[in-house]
């Protein structure tokens, strides 16, 4: 719903600055900072919880979420330009071991069976650019990398906590948004 208001509002934009052809700049301006405000408030929803994914598959996104962290991780402290690069690939590759491990326990703990964890096609490319890459350029689609998949995990782990189908994994969601999170604002402070 969010992302149809998004486009609604840059549709309605669209129509409005073209259908004028007027030079006016304070209507155009208004437009604009109305627009913002709508990405703005677009921007906050998506940090609430979106819809559930069925356990098996919130399970096998999970585990594939920490496999591509741990190996961009990897390639971060290895190929980083800078130390705070290095050590946040470090970190990521501490901290999303133990999410895979967090997972394992709470799967255990369900009729399900934890998947052998595989990379979605898009993981995989990101990583792809990431062993193409070197020096600042590495650093910056890394940092640019993690917001984006530090957000998409951020919003699968809170849409499970708050309506999951199994409490183990609801809990472990509930337990690991916050580390995400953390990971979500360092990455973010980063590009700054």
């Amino acid at each position: 719903m969010t992302l149809r208001l998004l486009l609604a509002a840059s549709a309605g934009l669209a129509l409005t600055l073209g259908g004028c052809n007027q030079a006016d700049d304070t209507a155009a301006n208004d437009m604009a900072a109305a627009n913002d405000v709508t990405a703005n408030d677009a921007a906050n929803d998506m940090s609430t919880a979106a819809a559930p994914l069925p356990t098996d598959e919130f399970i096998a996104a999970a585990a594939a979420s920490d496999m591509y962290e741990i190996e961009a991780g990897r390639l971060a402290a290895a190929q980083g330009s800078t130390d705070a690069i290095k050590q946040f690939g470090t970190m990521l590759q501490t901290d999303h071991k133990s999410s895979t491990e967090q997972l394992k326990a709470a799967v255990a703990e369900t009729p399900s069976t934890m998947p052998v964890p595989e990379m979605t096609a898009e993981q995989q490319g990101m990583l792809d650019t990431l062993k193409a890459a070197s020096g600042a350029e590495f650093d910056r689609a890394f940092l640019a990398q993690q917001v984006q998949a530090h957000q998409k995990a951020l919003d699968m782990l809170n849409g499970y906590a708050a309506g999951g189908e199994a409490e183990p994994l609801k809990q472990f969601a509930t337990k690991v948004a916050p580390v995400v999170q953390s990971h979500l604002d360092k990455a973010r402070s980063m590009q700054q």
